[in-house]
């Protein structure tokens, strides 16, 4: 499958294009991904480099913490981007990429502070705050 990619916000006032391989889709269940979507986090990851974002004055980012901020279309309100301060990636919502995505599911994070009305039965791992080898906020 083709390593490059594009998505976009529901209006398309925010494009962007990806290279190179997604990782696997890391479902978050902490309160800030679930108050901001409404439900849990879906994203995968790309390096800074190899993103290109036309339309980038249409995001508004919000700092939710100290470690990351969190960008979204100002025109349409759509969930694109989670990007850590001090790391040369950005996360992408998998839902915005156009298909086919190729995307699969690798695990479940922050599963302990997930919400009360569904449950996770998907087979994929599952960790209460976060997996060894991901750095994100600590909630």
């Amino acid at each position: 499958m083709d390593d490059d990619h594009s998505g976009s916000c529901l209006c398309g006032a925010v494009r962007f294009k990806t290279r190179g391989p997604l990782r696997g889709v890391i479902y978050c269940h902490c309160s800030q991904c679930r108050k901001q979507s409404g439900h849990y986090y879906a994203a995968t990851n790309v390096s800074d480099e190899n993103i290109e974002i036309a339309g980038a004055e249409g995001i508004t980012w919000y700092e939710a913490s100290s470690f990351a901020r969190r960008g979204f279309c100002k025109t349409c309100g759509s969930v694109l981007f989670w990007k850590p301060r001090e790391d040369a990636y950005v996360s992408v919502l998998a839902g915005a990429f156009d298909r086919p995505t190729g995307l699969q599911g690798e695990c479940h994070i922050f599963v302990g502070d997930k919400g009360d009305y569904y449950a996770i039965d998907d087979g994929l791992p599952q960790f209460e705050k976060s997996t060894p080898s991901l750095r994100v906020a600590d909630e």
